[in-house]
């Protein structure tokens, strides 16, 4: 049964992430929560084993979504490698930062991001482009800053790069796949930052590896790379608005959800 759950997670949060171009961290952190509670895993430890295993289920959803980019020339790698310094260092120390905090501070943490998020989608809010060019020392240091928002949060960091390459002028094609190339390094160092923060806690269960849980891992991945193939063909035929406005009210309900717990 669990590992149905797990299946049926990677299966939305690919979908999502095909239709909408968000990171499913965002639906993959909430469930695994509350799949976690449900399995019985201490409370100081569930949230941070859900963002960590959400972290590390990126990893080859964003090799497949940069690599498709990439084909399309959508990937802009003079921005990636000015971001990409900030982002590694900032998803480590993102790791670090969530590794000091209690799992309920953690877990309202989140719920906030959650509920801000769910207020631009339902809002369809949207960066305005930029009318200046940003010079690198600005590039890498907003690196940083993705980079540490992304792991504290379990994220690919798209809800947050794409307003900020749109912000430096970026073509929105250009800022999708600039982001989900820069989604690659955030999630293979907020993973390990995950393993290196969590390893020898006593209260781990059997098959985690530091907080990352390996059989969320399997059944999340197996799904959610084909998942989000078909969202992104999905998302020409299916009426976008509506969609956007209901999940924005799902997001509300489990952002609410944290903040109460």
């Amino acid at each position: 049964m669990t590992l149905l759950i797990y299946l049926l997670l990677g299966a939305g949060a690919g979908l999502l992430a095909g239709l909408f171009g968000i990171g499913g961290g965002l639906v993959i952190v909430p469930v695994l929560v509350l799949t976690f509670t449900a399995l019985g895993f201490p409370a100081e430890i569930l949230v941070h084993m859900a963002v960590g295993t959400s972290l590390a289920t990126i990893v080859p959803t964003s090799i497949s979504s940069t690599w498709s980019h990439h084909q399309k020339g959508g990937v802009s790698w003079p921005w990636f490698r000015l971001m990409a310094p900030g982002i590694l260092l900032g998803a480590l120390l993102g790791a670090w930062t969530a590794s000091l905090l209690s799992g309920l501070a953690l877990q309202q943490i989140i719920g906030v991001f959650i509920l801000v998020v769910a207020a631009k989608m339902a809002l369809n809010l949207n960066p305005r482009p930029g009318s200046a060019e940003v010079k690198p020392p600005v590039m890498v240091f907003a690196g940083g800053v993705i980079g540490w928002a992304s792991a504290i949060f379990g994220i690919g960091g798209g809800t947050l790069s794409v307003p900020f390459l749109t912000w430096c002028k970026a073509a929105m094609h250009k800022a999708v796949g600039t982001s989900a190339a820069l989604g690659l390094p955030i999630a293979v160092f907020g993973a390990l930052g995950n393993f290196w923060t969590g390893w020898g806690n006593p209260n781990l269960p059997e098959a985690a590896w530091g907080y990352v849980y390996w059989p969320a891992f399997l059944g999340i991945v197996v799904t959610s790379v084909p998942f989000a193939r078909l969202g992104a063909k999905l998302a020409h035929h299916l009426p976008e608005k509506l969609l956007k406005k209901l999940f924005a009210l799902l997001l509300l309900l489990v952002g609410i959800r944290f903040l109460l717990a």
